[in-house]
């Protein structure tokens, strides 16, 4: 049997009328979400960076993704549910064509363009609807991990008929006209050139089975949508833009396939102090010109809280040093990144006369400024007032 392979638009998580640029954020998201170098030795992640690329190159391009849209995988893919013996199986030999089922064919390389593909979706089991969501945390909450709740609207087996659509104490009966397979042959022709195509039973609208008593809760759908509110665990490590995904907390599946999927789309407030790249955190530290030049014991703020570092005497304005394992928890669980502290030399804006003397002596001694009496520099200062 050809691989299943996952809708294009559901890979990127994107609208089939996404704009480009919608596709190409959606793609530069998912790329550095699954990308091997931060997931290493992740198969399933592995898998899925293939698969997102995949996507890309075909909903990037306006032709592949023109022929994609009317033609599904087979479009794109000449192996797509190619069998052996060409698409024909050498049918054409001597005109000899049979009885040859032309919504087969079609179906098998346009995705059920005679309608033989979507009539057995429709009458077999069908995933539910994928719904989208987001939420807002701060710059804490996504380092170390929270809990949110969501309010969903969302479609659910009734509880009423449980998803058969039928009144309670009925049941549906089965197509007479598809048997229950929701597609019926139509035969045209005649002799060597008889055709015979597939399409919608008309009878059943493609379900295979027939609901004479309808539940009067759901209409006869088996699902109605309700208002439910959901705890959503938002993993250690998380960044801006990536998204959680929860299987089974979307829309109810049909005729007995799984219910669909949740993904919620990440966004993280900034932080005013610290800065962040993935698990690397950056912060700028004031020290006094004193501590820079004699050396001190600094508290450092961290997202664990205040810590103690010795800044050595001598450091100069602009120097960075390194607190291991006080960065971002890995996203997938593998240890910590590391914060780094850029020191940052606040010169004094306001100083008393004793002060300005201070530094004039340390300046005298540095061989800075010239030796002078201490009345040239309060003459100076002086001066400086009195213009103002």
């Amino acid at each position: 049997m050809p691989e299943q392979k996952r809708d294009y638009y559901e890979v990127l998580g994107v609208s089939k009328g996404a704009s480009d640029d919608e596709i190409k954020k959606a793609y530069r998201r998912l790329a550095k979400q699954y990308h091997p170098d931060l997931n290493p030795g992740d198969k399933t992640a592995e898998a899925k960076f293939k698969e997102v690329n995949e996507a890309y190159e075909v909903l990037s391009d306006k032709d592949k993704r023109a022929k994609y849209d009317q033609f599904g995988h087979a479009g794109v893919d000449p192996n797509f549910g190619a069998g052996g013996g060409g698409p024909f199986g050498g049918g054409f030999g001597g005109f000899d064509m049979g009885d040859i089922d032309l919504g087969d064919i079609f179906g098998s390389f346009f995705g059920g363009g005679f309608g033989g593909g979507s009539s057995r979706q429709r009458s077999g089991p069908m995933k539910g609807e994928t719904l989208r969501a987001s939420v807002t945390i701060s710059f804490e909450e996504a380092a170390f991990g929270c809990e949110k709740e969501l309010l969903l609207n969302r479609t659910e087996p009734c509880d009423e008929c449980h998803g058969t659509g039928c009144a309670p104490g009925t049941t549906a009966e089965v197509c007479p006209d598809c048997h229950g397979t929701g597609q019926v042959r139509i035969q045209r022709g005649g002799g060597a050139f008889t055709f015979s195509t597939t399409t919608t039973c008309p009878k059943c609208g493609g379900r295979g089975r027939l609901i004479h008593q309808p539940c009067q809760s759901c209409g006869g759908s088996g699902s109605v949508r309700k208002q439910r509110k959901i705890t959503v665990q938002i993993p250690a490590g998380i960044d801006n833009g990536q998204a959680v995904s929860l299987r089974g907390q979307g829309g109810a599946g049909k005729n007995g396939g799984p219910a669909g999927d949740l993904l919620i789309s990440v966004t993280v407030r900034p932080h005013p102090c610290f800065k962040r790249d993935g698990t690397s955190v950056y912060l700028e530290h004031p020290v006094t010109f004193l501590q820079a030049a004699l050396g001190a014991e600094l508290e450092i703020p961290t997202i664990d809280g205040k810590v103690k570092w010795t800044l050595p005497a001598g450091t100069q304005p602009g120097t960075t040093f390194r607190l291991r394992g006080k960065g971002i928890p890995s996203v997938n669980g593998r240890g910590r990144g590391d914060q780094y502290v850029t020191v940052k030399v606040q010169v004094p804006t306001s100083l008393t006369h004793e002060q300005k003397e201070a530094l004039r002596a340390y300046g005298e001694a540095m061989g800075e400024i010239q030796p002078g009496p201490v009345d040239s520099v309060k003459s100076f200062f002086d001066k400086k007032k009195k213009r103002k």
